[in-house]
């Protein structure tokens, strides 16, 4: 059997648009200060991982980038940029108010039957799973054994968490994944193994 790769997923801190606008690809959004407050916290916390983390992967957007640093400064490591972390495509949503958008009547789609769904000139639910789960898996085969540390968005942690467990997509908005949470798979066995969701402390992490 293959030796498990355990990834530790990070989502990017707070920016000044968390909670108000869909930012999607578009560039220049940055870490607000309480976002730089919290990729440090989350630093430590991952620093704190035994065994210690022998890679690190950021999505390429700024903010995931900026949520990348502290932590490449406190294990040592190179953060390298791997474009299947990159948040979802949202096409011509992006950019837009969330407050908006739910006031439209594809919202629903998106909140309870997001398999169903693609964003206009865009990427669909599905298609933004199996590309983040390939990208875990083509990780896994490159770090056999070892613990990585992924930094992302949301909905691409979200996609993955529930993937590993095996909960149909259209359950996928029933996880929380916050700001600079950090969430863990164990990947390579007889089967993915959630260890933790949405936290923001870690001790050691093995299966019981």
């Amino acid at each position: 059997m293959a030796r498990p790769t355990t990834f530790v997923l990070v989502r990017h801190g707070t920016t000044t648009t968390t909670g108000q606008v869909l930012p999607g690809r578009a560039p220049g959004l940055h870490l607000a200060e309480a976002g730089v407050a919290q990729a440090e916290a989350a630093a430590t916390a991952v620093a704190a991982l035994r065994p210690r983390p022998r890679a690190l992967y950021v999505s390429p957007l700024e903010r995931a980038r900026e949520t990348a640093a502290p932590i490449a400064a406190a294990l040592g490591l190179r953060a390298r940029v791997e474009r299947g972390l990159t948040e979802c495509d949202f096409g011509t949503w992006t950019g837009k108010r969330l407050a908006t958008l739910a006031r439209r009547a594809e919202w629903r789609s998106v909140q309870h039957a997001p398999s169903t769904f693609r964003f206009p000139e865009g990427e669909s639910f599905a298609e933004m799973q199996l590309r983040v789960w390939s990208t875990l898996e083509r990780l896994a085969a490159r770090h056999r054994g070892q613990s990585v540390v992924c930094v992302s968005h949301a909905d691409p942690i979200k996609a993955a968490v529930t993937f590993a467990l095996g909960v149909p997509l259209d359950l996928f908005q029933r996880t929380v994944v916050s700001p600079a949470s950090i969430s863990v798979v164990s990947l390579g066995g007889a089967a993915p193994v959630v260890l933790c969701v949405n936290a923001h402390t870690l001790e050691r992490l093995a299966p019981s």
